[in-house]
């Protein structure tokens, strides 16, 4: 009782407020799906995803009754249309299921480690939980399907090794031979190929229900962004000649019909380019070939902006909910003193 009067700290506030943002997406798109799902190994998963949601919104409510913590707007209802034609397939909701887990992984990490009073950090460590569950159970319907998409397969190492060359960390010479890509390289250029392919197909699908010309504007660009993206990490596995496995059925409907709201789309790219940029911080600092090192810096600028002018399109509409934050001290004082 005593640990629930400590007053939330900034990185709980915020790591609260994301959440609440995030599964309230959540919540609608995967209401949506369940509306139009016929697998019967797919569609537990989603309902389970959609369980874990709701019941992540419920306790969030909880926690910010308690601590007179005001309720942000999320996402709710009126930013699904149920009735809307069937948009995307069954494979496509499993492959979206099985990335949102991942995501969830990498963000209940860092809101567990972020939290100091107990029943935060019990919440976050248990919303971790079940995105290892949902990601594992997730992955084991995709490989019984054999749509699962491996990364690329090599040698087993039968001896250790240790790098004798500066060269080793080279590459951006074009005049000189690159070595050959290792292992923590290959993994982090194929898993951002598998993501951008996610949100290519994202962007198609919010392009065509969008009836607003700025927002499909927006999309249809960003997957431009996503297929050059692909190509550059394509390009570098080929140039390495290791096969770029052919992931699953990631198809979409011809649908036109507006599905969701705009502010919720644009807010969904602008959580997958988030974490598309800190992928892609990850790989360069994992990345020990200057080249790639590079290539990421490069992309991620890119995606920095195309972010910002996103940012700018949900502004203008009044979409963009401003998170928590601390007053401005000179500006209180000055209007006091008028």
């Amino acid at each position: 009782m005593r640990d629930k009067m400590i007053h939330l700290t900034s990185g709980e506030i915020a790591t609260l407020w994301t959440g609440y943002m995030n599964d309230s997406m959540s919540k609608c798109v995967l209401k949506f799906m369940l509306q139009h799902i016929e697998d019967p190994d797919i569609k537990p998963v989603v309902q389970n995803a959609y369980d874990i949601s709701s019941s992540h919104l419920d306790s969030l409510l909880t926690i910010f009754e308690q601590d007179n913590y005001v309720q942000p707007n999320g996402f709710v209802e009126q930013d699904v249309n149920l009735d809307a034609s069937w948009l995307y397939t069954d494979l496509f909701c499993l492959s979206y299921i099985n990335h949102i887990a991942k995501v969830g992984m990498v963000s209940y990490s860092g809101s567990v480690a972020m939290s100091d009073r107990e029943d935060i950090r019990n919440y976050f460590t248990n919303a971790l939980n079940e995105s290892i569950e949902l990601f594992n159970r997730s992955t084991e319907i995709a490989l019984a399907k054999g749509v699962n998409a491996r990364h690329p397969y090599i040698e087993v190492p039968i001896e250790t090794n240790y790098v004798d060359s500066k060269k080793y960390m080279s590459g951006l010479n074009p005049l000189t031979q690159k070595r050959p890509l290792n292992a923590i390289e290959i993994s982090h250029l194929y898993m951002n190929i598998e993501t951008n392919t996610i949100g290519l197909k994202l962007c198609l699908s919010f392009a065509q229900t969008s009836p607003t010309k700025e927002v499909q504007d927006f999309m249809l660009r960003a997957k431009k962004v996503s297929q050059k993206h692909i190509k550059v990490f394509t390009d570098t596995l080929l140039e390495n000649d290791i096969d770029v496995p052919e992931v699953p059925d990631l198809a979409i409907s011809d649908s036109t019909t507006k599905t969701f709201s705009d502010k919720l789309i644009m807010f969904h790219m602008s959580l997958l380019m988030s974490a598309g940029i800190g992928n892609y911080a990850t790989a360069a600092a994992a990345s020990q070939r200057s080249d790639l090192m590079v290539d990421y810096e490069r992309l991620s600028l890119e995606v920095s902006k195309l972010a910002k002018s996103g940012a700018d399109i949900m502004i203008e509409n009044n979409w963009l909910e401003q998170p928590p934050g601390t007053k401005d001290r000179e500006k209180l004082a000055r209007n006091k003193e008028k």
